[in-house]
């Protein structure tokens, strides 16, 4: 049996080694998607996954998928790409823009996971400064971009969407890149996905995942303006 969550939002997720083989990571329903409660998910490697009509989802599957920044993959065409500097990159310039592009990105026939409730849980992380987005530009707007959660040196990437060929592609590395420089261990990228694959993204055990967790996720920030860290120039040489 699945366990239901209790009603108050700081009541405890179970272990995440009790989620379930099949599905593969199911761990508890239920709840509400309440900051706090979100926080305290993320915290422990668990994040909510469903679609509209079912009961929020929460999951921590079994092995997860992670990126290490300092080993992004750039296949050559995509490094031609990043030193023309043909886009201009921005973090948390327009994140509604952001996830509502994300969401139509995964609809189909109106059954995105990111529904209306998903984006107003994840606004309101962001307004808190715990969420934040990459966002990709050409001359005529918003070109590709991606969204997740940071908590001390941990970045949850939650995702991405492109308008254009390889946007999406651009935004990861230059998260890459800046996370990189601010000394974080991995980017959790959740479960497998090709695009992610080629990039770099490797499965690692949930204990291994957990425990990289333990040891970062309560740090102090290490980017204070995610503003500012995006607005400095990259070498992409």
């Amino acid at each position: 049996m699945i366990p239901e969550l209790a009603a108050p939002t700081d009541s405890p997720f179970p272990p995440p080694e009790q989620a379930a083989v099949e599905p593969n990571g199911l761990l508890a329903w239920g709840g509400d998607l309440d900051p706090a409660r979100l926080i305290n998910a993320y915290r422990h490697g668990i994040f909510p996954w469903y679609s509209p009509g079912q009961p929020i989802l929460w999951w921590s599957p079994e092995p997860r998928v992670v990126l290490v920044p300092q080993q992004v993959h750039i296949a050559r065409r995509l490094s031609r790409l990043l030193r023309q500097q043909r886009y201009r990159l921005s973090a948390d310039r327009d994140f509604a823009a952001v996830i509502e592009a994300c969401a139509r990105r995964n609809d189909k026939a109106g059954e995105t996971w990111i529904t209306a409730d998903m984006q107003a849980a994840y606004t309101e992380l962001h307004q808190l400064g715990h969420a934040h987005s990459i966002e990709v530009w050409d001359a005529d707007g918003l070109a590709g971009g991606l969204y997740g959660v940071s908590l001390g040196r941990i970045f949850f990437a939650e995702s991405m969407f492109s308008r254009q060929a390889n946007c999406s592609k651009i935004a990861l590395v230059t998260l890459c890149r800046v996370l990189a420089s601010h000394r974080f261990p991995l980017i959790d990228c959740q479960i497998p996905n090709p695009h992610l694959e080629r990039l770099g993204a490797a499965p690692v055990s949930r204990g291994y995942f957990t425990g990289v967790l333990a040891s970062y996720v309560d740090l102090a920030e290490p980017i204070t303006d995610w503003q500012e860290a995006f607005d400095q120039p990259i070498d992409w040489c």
